[in-house]
């Protein structure tokens, strides 16, 4: 019989929704050994926490995050709430003896990760930091694929993660566009993920380079009840400052002394809904990827003669692929939800095996720290080594 997990959801916007199925479906899909249960979603709006309760099937939700975390009954504290609040949920959730599984970006400030990474560690709690592409089968394959030597030397590495959800000047100022509540815009919602990628596929990051771009300076304030993100939807006539930057551009240089790396990320890239992409071009051999097409890999392979030389197209649904044997019959593709259950199944394995879980906080101080030096390398218009 399945040992009984119980789970505190905090947040109940879009993250929960996909957190809430993923916790729902990662038992029926893995072998896990543990039956997780819905027990308590967080959230703000009295109405609208009892109705996301309701339609999930937790048993009970609340107003009060603290108040959660110190029921005796939950195990996993799963945070979903925006970024500034990160932080003070994982302490308290480590002082209470409790594991934890949260959302990117880390938290505010490198400073801040290091606070939770100490009192996760002391606390002795498996903390997990959601960079769900580590879990997409092609990405995990493209790791093993350089693990074994297939590409050799990795001379370059570009990454890019471009949106166009914030291009209408009458879309509202909503916390996201506010450095105090989000510690950066699409450098750290999407440049996390993307440094992330890079430090997983490749290694650690020796040196920045960065140009950051804020191409809306002002922008409508949200009215009453604007949580919606149509633009130009619920928002007054008055204005406020946008404190984050819409783009950013980044030249990076890797600690391995061979690799060089870029990585652009934007809000801003017209007819990109969510382009998450890498290329990698290595000696032996290289390898392109969009999340747009997850379950696609290219590779090409240079130690075949010249005249055969082509990137083939891998389409990720055999069994022998990362996770996929756990899915569907080979040649039927997975999703993006896909990527959450993955990452639960791999994250209750390390619950199950008393080992640490990755990506974690530590790895999230070091993402924070390359981001930092990006907004550094801006405003100072130099080289920035970590």
């Amino acid at each position: 019989m399945k040992k009984r997990i119980n789970i505190a959801v905090m947040g109940t916007g879009f993250m929960g929704k996909v957190h809430s199925h993923a916790w729902r479906t990662v038992g029926k899909i893995f072998e896990t050994g543990y039956e997780p249960v819905l027990k308590v979603a967080f959230g703000t709006d009295e109405k609208d926490t009892k109705s996301f309760a309701e339609r999930w099937g937790y048993e009970d939700c609340s107003l009060d995050w603290q108040k959660v975390i110190e029921r005796p009954d939950i195990d996993i504290v799963d945070i979903v709430a925006p970024t500034i609040i990160h932080k003070d949920m994982v302490v308290y959730a480590a002082e209470h003896g409790k594991n934890v599984f949260c959302e990117k970006p880390c938290c505010l400030t490198s400073a801040d990760a290091t606070v939770m990474a100490e009192a996760c560690e002391k606390a002795g709690v498996v903390s997990y930091l959601n960079h769900n592409y580590r879990r997409i089968p092609a990405v995990a394959f493209a790791k093993q694929l350089i693990d074994e030597g297939k590409l050799g030397d990795i001379y370059h590495f570009r990454g890019a993660y471009l949106q166009d959800w914030i291009m209408d000047p009458n879309f509202p100022l909503t916390w996201h566009m506010q450095k105090k509540f989000a510690g950066g815009g699409p450098l750290f919602d999407l440049g996390s993920h993307s440094i992330d990628l890079a430090r997983y596929l490749i290694g650690e990051i020796g040196s920045v380079s960065a140009e950051l771009r804020t191409f809306i300076k002002e922008r409508p304030l949200p009215g009453a009840g604007a949580a919606t993100f149509t633009a130009g939807a619920n928002t007054s006539s008055e204005k406020g400052a946008v404190t984050i930057d819409d783009a950013a551009f980044m030249t990076l240089n890797f600690a391995n002394g061979i690799t060089l790396g870029s990585c652009e990320v934007s809000r801003f890239a017209g007819g990109r809904r969510n382009y998450n992409y890498f290329e990698i071009y290595g000696s032996k051999g290289s390898l392109i990827w969009n999340l747009e097409r997850l379950n696609e890999l290219m590779f090409l392979d240079l130690t075949e003669p010249y005249a055969m030389q082509g990137f083939r197209n891998i389409m990720m649904t055999a069994g022998d692929h990362p996770y996929m044997s756990k899915w569907w019959a080979g040649g039927h593709i997975v999703g993006y939800e896909t990527t959450f259950v993955n990452a639960m199944n791999d994250y209750l394995n390390c619950l199950a095996n008393g080992t640490e879980a990755a990506p974690n906080f530590r790895d999230g101080e070091k993402i924070i720290r390359v981001l930092e030096a990006a907004i550094q390398s801006s405003e100072e218009q130099r080289v920035i080594t970590l």
